[in-house]
C-alpha cells in the first residue's frame, strides 16, 4: 500500500526527492527508503547511530516532520551539493574588485544549489565620485544587473534557475531607483527586492517629517519621508514589488545581537542572516498532529508536538555537521552559531480540523499557542542538546538572555540556559513549504491559507490523449472521508476570500513565537484602493510583523487562479486552454510540416542551416524539433548535441519559448558579430534569433522579444485565450499562483525559489 495520499505527492517525490542513478534508475525504490536515506545520513554524527536512526525515521514516517527540500533530496546521496537552502553573502565592498569577488562568491554557491541574498545598500550610489579614476559611479542597480545575468548563465550551465534577494536601506541615495527598478518587465528578473525600513523612517512617515538620502556621511537629496514611503507603496501595488523589511525591528529581537547585525534575507524572507549566514529549514506538518479531526474536541496531541519537535531539532542540528558549503567562510558561520529554522506546514488545515475560520481571531489565539508550544519545545530541547554536546561556540548567556525574543520566553527555559548554554543560537522560522506540502499530500503551505479546495489538474499522455485528475486540499479529503457528501461548513475559507488585515492577524500572531521571521503573501484583491492598500503595511508594521509582502494582482505579475468558496466548483480558467504536461514525451508523426533557414556567421566559411519541424496540436503550430547542419566539422559534435536538447525541450511541451532566451543570453568570450545590422554575441544567440523568428512566424510567439518566460507582459502560448495566471515554465501549465512571496506551480510543484 501506498504512503502518498494523493497521485500529485508521488508525482512531487519521483521528480524532486527520490535519489537516482544519472541514467534515471531509481535507487529509492520507495518513500521510505528516501526517509531511510536521510535518517542514516543525519544519524551518522551521532554516537549512538542506530538509535538516533530509529528516531528520526520516526519523525519522518507518515510526513510527520519535513526537512527543506534540499535536505530531502540531498542527504545521503555523496553528491557535492549543500543541504542548506540559502545563504546570505558577504558585505559587498564598494570597489570593482571587491564587488566581483563577490560575484564569484555568488556563483559558486548558486552552483551548489543554495539561493542567495544580498544587500546592496553598501554600494556607492550612481553619480558619486570614483576618485581613482576621476569618474562617476554606476550604482548599485547597474552591478544588481550583472548578478542577475550571473544568475542566468549559472541557469544556463546546468543547474536550476537559482533565486536571489536584493535589500536596500531606505536612506540610500539610489532607494528611488530601486523601488522602481521592477516597473521594467524584463528586468531583473531573478531578484526579488525588499527594502530596509527602519523605525526613525517609519516615525518620520506618521510625522511628514522630512527625509534625508545619505550615503558615507554625505546627503545626497532630502524629501518628505511620506513621498517615498508612497513610492514604495504605489509600486508594490503595481508590481508586488519591492517587499519591506522592518529591519531595526530584526536586529533588536535578534538573540545574537550582541555579535551580528543583519541587513539582508534569503530569498523568501522567512531567515534574515548576517554576512555568510545560512539558512536551515525544516517543518512540523500540523495537519497529522490532530487528533478526532473535524469531531467535538478535536485538538492537537501537544505531547506528541513537544516529542516531535525535540527529534526534529537533533536532526537540523545534526545538518549543520553533515552538510557542504561552498565556502569556508559559509561553513565558519553556521558552525559558530548552528542556528536553524524550524518551523510548519499544515497550519491552516490543522485549524479547519478543530472548527477554526483562518483569519478569526480564535484562529489567531490558537495560532499563537500552538507556536508557543513549538517555539518552547525547541529552546528545551536545544538546551538538552547544549548539555550534552555543548553550547554554540559564539554564546554569552548574559548577552543572548537580553535580546528581545528572549524577553518573552518561559523564565524555566531562560533559568536552564543561563545554567547551561543552548546549542543553536536561532531556532525557529516559517518558510514557503509550496513543494514539499505537495510532497505531504497536499497540506496547506506554511502558515497560508488553503489556496483552493480542489482543482483539476491535465496530464498530456504519449499518445495525445488527455487524462484529468483532481488535486485536492489534505483537509477537504479528511473532511469527504469522514462526512462523505456532506457540505463544507462556512469556517472553510480561502486565499481569495479573507481580507488583508486577517492575513496580517495571523502572521502577526504566529510572528510572536519565530525568533527569525516568516515567509507569507498577503493577498490583496484587483480592486483594492490604495489608502486601504497602504493600511496594510501599517498593520503590519504596528501587529510586530518583521516584514510584509502582499501580491495584487497586475500586469506585469498577472494573477492568482480565481477560485470558488463552494467545494464542486473549480478554479476558474480559459475556456480553451488545453494545458500541457507531459507525463512522457510525445510520439513524433510520421509527416511534419517545417522551415529552413539559412544563418551566415562572419567568422565562419561555410553557412549554418537550421530546420525547424512543426507539430499539429489542436489545430495549431509548434515547434517540435529543431536540426542543425553545417559543412564546417568544428561545429559538428555542439551542433548534434544541441539538436538533441532542444528537440527533447520541444517534445515536453508546455511554453518551450524559454529556449529562445536562454540561447540568445549566451555570450562568446571571444566575441561577437554584426549580422543584418545587429549585434549578435554568439553563434548560439543567433540560432537562438532563427529559433525566435520562426516561432513568431507560426504564430507561437506574438513578435521578437514577446512571449518568452521573462517578459510577464507576454506569457501566451499557442490557442490559449488571454489569461492572467502566468504559464508554469516546467510544465506548462497555466498554475502559477503566489505562494509565499514566490511564485508556485500547483501542478508539478515548480518553485521560483526553489
Amino acid at each position: 500500500m501506498s504512503r502518498f495520499d494523493a497521485a500529485i505527492a508521488e508525482q512531487i517525490w519521483d521528480m524532486k526527492y527520490r535519489l537516482k542513478d544519472a541514467d534515471g534508475t531509481a535507487i529509492d525504490k520507495t518513500v521510505e527508503d528516501t526517509w531511510a536515506r536521510i535518517a542514516k545520513d543525519l544519524a551518522s554524527v551521532e554516537k549512538d547511530k542506530e538509535h538516533w536512526e530509529k528516531e528520526f525515521y520516526a519523525a519522518l514516517e507518515d510526513f510527520k516532520f519535513l526537512p527543506a527540500g534540499r535536505i530531502t533530496a540531498g542527504a545521503g546521496t555523496n553528491r557535492k551539493v549543500t543541504l542548506f537552502n540559502c545563504f546570505v553573502m558577504g558585505t559587498i565592498p564598494d570597489d570593482m574588485e571587491g564587488i566581483f569577488n563577490m560575484l564569484k562568491e555568488a556563483a559558486l554557491t548558486m552552483q551548489q544549489g543554495g539561493g542567495i541574498g544580498y544587500d546592496f545598500s553598501t554600494i556607492r550610489p550612481n553619480g558619486a565620485l570614483v576618485e581613482g579614476v576621476a569618474a562617476d559611479a554606476s550604482g548599485p542597480l547597474s552591478f544588481m544587473d550583472v548578478w542577475d545575468s550571473m544568475c542566468r548563465t549559472i541557469m544556463s550551465a546546468g543547474s536550476r534557475r537559482g533565486a536571489m534577494m536584493a535589500t536596500m536601506r531606505c536612506d540610500h541615495p539610489d532607494i528611488e531607483q530601486f523601488i522602481s527598478a521592477k516597473s521594467d518587465p524584463v528586468r531583473l528578473r531573478m531578484f526579488n527586492l525588499s527594502v530596509l525600513v527602519t523605525d526613525p523612517f517609519m516615525e518620520a512617515v506618521k510625522n511628514d517629517n522630512d527625509w534625508n538620502l545619505v550615503f558615507n556621511g554625505k546627503v545626497y537629496k532630502t524629501l518628505k519621508a511620506q513621498k517615498l514611503w508612497d513610492q514604495i507603496m504605489q509600486s508594490t501595488y503595481d508590481y508586488a514589488e519591492p517587499g519591506v523589511i522592518f529591519i531595526d525591528r530584526i536586529n533588536k529581537l535578534n538573540n545574537l545581537n550582541y555579535c551580528e547585525t543583519i541587513s539582508a534575507t534569503n530569498p523568501c524572507g522567512e531567515q534574515p542572516l548576517p554576512p555568510y549566514g545560512a539558512c536551515l529549514l525544516g517543518s512540523i506538518n500540523f495537519a497529522k498532529l490532530v487528533e478526532k479531526p473535524f469531531e467535538k474536541g478535536a485538538k492537537i496531541n501537544e505531547a506528541e508536538l513537544e516529542s516531535l519537535v525535540a527529534t526534529a531539532v537533533r536532526m537540523m542540528d545534526n545538518v549543520v555537521d553533515a552538510s557542504k558549503f561552498p565556502l569556508a567562510e559559509q561553513a565558519e558561520e553556521a558552525k559558530n552559531k548552528r542556528r536553524i529554522g524550524l518551523g510548519v506546514t499544515g497550519l491552516a488545515d490543522a485549524l479547519l480540523m478543530v472548527g477554526l475560520r483562518y483569519g478569526s481571531d480564535e484562529a489567531a489565539v490558537q495560532t499563537e499557542r500552538w507556536l508557543h508550544i513549538l517555539a518552547r519545545s525547541a529552546y528545551a530541547a536545544s538546551v538538552e542538546l547544549a548539555k550534552e554536546k555543548g553550547a554554540f561556540p559564539l554564546f554569552d548567556a548574559e548577552a543572548f538572555l537580553k535580546s528581545g525574543s528572549m524577553q518573552i520566553m518561559d523564565k524555566e527555559i531562560c533559568s536552564d540556559i543561563k545554567k547551561y548554554g543552548i546549542r543553536n543560537a536561532l531556532l525557529t522560522s516559517i518558510a514557503p513549504t509550496g513543494t514539499i506540502s505537495l510532497y505531504a499530500g497536499n497540506v496547506s503551505s506554511g502558515i497560508e491559507p488553503v489556496f483552493a479546495y480542489s482543482y483539476t489538474r491535465k496530464v498530456l499522455q504519449k499518445d495525445g490523449s488527455k487524462t484529468e485528475e483532481e488535486v485536492v486540499d489534505y483537509a477537504v479529503r479528511m473532511w469527504r472521508g469522514l462526512k462523505g457528501d456532506t457540505p463544507l461548513p462556512d469556517y472553510f475559507v480561502n486565499a481569495q476570500t479573507l481580507s488583508p488585515l486577517e492575513h496580517v492577524k495571523m502572521q502577526s500572531a504566529a510572528q510572536k513565537w519565530i525568533d527569525s521571521s516568516i515567509s507569507k503573501t498577503i493577498n490583496c484583491p484587483e480592486d483594492i484602493d490604495f489608502e486601504s492598500f497602504k493600511s496594510v503595511y501599517m498593520e503590519a508594521y504596528e501587529t510586530g510583523c518583521k516584514g510584509c509582502t502582499t501580491y495584487r494582482p497586475n500586469d506585469v505579475t498577472g494573477s492568482v487562479l480565481t477560485v470558488s468558496n463552494s467545494e464542486g466548483e473549480k478554479p476558474r480558467k480559459e475556456d480553451g486552454a488545453d494545458v500541457i504536461y507531459m507525463s512522457e514525451p510525445l510520439d513524433r508523426p510520421n509527416e511534419l510540416e517545417g522551415s529552413t533557414y539559412k544563418l551566415k556567421w562572419p567568422d565562419s566559411e561555410h553557412a549554418i542551416y537550421v530546420t525547424i519541424n512543426d507539430a499539429l496540436v489542436n489545430g495549431s503550430r509548434r515547434p517540435f524539433e529543431v536540426f542543425i547542419n553545417s559543412k564546417n566539422m568544428e561545429h559538428f559534435a555542439w551542433t548534434v548535441a544541441l539538436t538533441r536538447m532542444i528537440s527533447a525541450v520541444f517534445r515536453r511541451g508546455g511554453d518551450v519559448s524559454f529556449v529562445v532566451e536562454e540561447l540568445k543570453a549566451v555570450f562568446d568570450p571571444r566575441g561577437g558579430a554584426w549580422v543584418n545590422g545587429k549585434y549578435i554575441p554568439s553563434i548560439l544567440a543567433a540560432i537562438g534569433g532563427v529559433l525566435e523568428t520562426h516561432m513568431v512566424k507560426i504564430g507561437f510567439l506574438e513578435g521578437e522579444g514577446l512571449g518568452l518566460k521573462e517578459d510577464p507582459k507576454s506569457n501566451q502560448v499557442i490557442n490559449f485565450s488571454e489569461n492572467k495566471a502566468k504559464a508554469c515554465s516546467s510544465c506548462g501549465q497555466f498554475e502559477m499562483q503566489m505562494v509565499e512571496g514566490c511564485m508556485t506551480c500547483r501542478s508539478c510543484g515548480y518553485s521560483k525559489c526553489g
